[in-house]
């Protein structure tokens, strides 16, 4: 999918796409590239004169090689946002390539991204864009844009990391907490870990980036402080992380520790009952030796009288137990 975005009045105006005639008719800040075909990677190159890189959006890329500008002028940047599904929470790679210098070529003053599927941080953009006149005048603010609200996104989902495991530390606090809940309570405390991993591992990737734009000296002083700002931000977002891993590290000991109780809880009842057992076990042990003289066996209630005494020995430290409170 081609998607082309031009200033109109100070807001930001999305075109979709679907020939070669069409997107000459346009003179966009921004052109996004949702999963394009070859066909698509054609129209940029005839038009723009800028070949895509066929490794644009792999993950296998180095960390080093995934921030720097070509002899021509080329800025590249390579990132990943934040995708927070509920069934599969992930970070999708995006390519990023600035012509800010070769005016002889179209491409000169646009902005390109290339990903692989729709990607949240980039629809919140183009609400934003669309309803406030002014917010973006120029290419790099497009991307200096997308970085801040990647990094509010990234706020937005620590806050319902957190409202999660508000839930789960009532469930695991409330100390009833059977094993099957515990199973429970423990996939979501893993959900939210790798969540929160993702996060910060994100906003890492976004402090690269955005220093990277500041060292470039790509920015003028207003576009500077932006991105300083977003820095800050950023800082204390992974403050915010460290928190919520504590947080969870102590639901994770707590859950753990529950599960333990009730394995002490098993482990106590078989103890409990060897014990009681054990008394019966001897006296059944002594009347089942073959000794000539033994009275009891030749006494008509010697039998009964086995029994009772076997009962009674049995009882007699299941009574101890629960008067001690180790039945409970």
């Amino acid at each position: 999918m081609l998607n082309i975005f031009s200033l109109s009045n100070g807001r930001l105006v999305q075109e979709e796409i679907e020939s070669l005639e069409e997107l000459t008719q346009f003179q966009p800040i921004w052109v996004d590239l949702e999963s394009p075909t070859l066909e698509e990677k054609r129209w940029i190159k005839q038009h723009y004169g800028l070949s895509i890189p066929e490794d644009a959006t792999d993950e296998d890329i180095e960390e080093s090689a995934r921030f720097y500008e070509e002899d021509n002028g080329e800025l590249h940047i390579r990132s990943d946002f934040l995708v927070d599904d509920e069934d599969d929470p992930r970070s999708v790679r995006v390519a990023f390539i600035l012509n800010q210098h070769n005016t002889e070529l179209n491409s000169c003053g646009v902005l390109f991204s290339i990903h692989e599927e729709d990607i949240p941080v980039f629809r919140l953009l183009r609400l934003r864009a669309r309803r406030a006149p002014g917010l973006i005048e120029e290419a790099k603010e497009v991307l200096l844009k997308l970085f801040d609200a990647d990094a509010e996104y990234s706020a937005d989902t620590l806050e319902g990391i957190y409202d999660d495991l508000k839930k789960v530390s009532a469930q695991v606090l409330d100390g009833n907490v059977t094993d099957s809940d515990a199973q429970t309570v423990l996939a979501d405390i893993a959900r939210q870990e790798d969540l929160n991993g993702r996060i910060r591992r994100n906003m890492l990737d976004t402090r690269r980036a955005v220093s990277f734009m500041m060292r470039s000296k790509m920015l003028n002083a207003e576009q500077f402080e932006d991105a300083r700002q977003i820095l800050r931000d950023i800082e204390s977002l992974d403050s915010h992380t460290q928190f919520l891993f504590d947080k969870i590290n102590f639901l994770m000991d707590a859950t753990v520790g529950f599960l333990s109780i009730n394995q002490n809880k098993i482990i106590k009842i078989f103890s409990v009952a060897s014990v009681a057992l054990l008394p019966p076990t001897l006296i059944a042990s002594v009347y089942g030796m073959n000794f000539r003289v033994m009275p009891e066996l030749e006494w008509e209630y010697g039998y009964v009288y086995v029994i009772a005494l076997m009962i009674a020995s049995a009882l007699g430290p299941m009574i101890y137990f629960r008067k001690r409170g180790w039945l409970r």
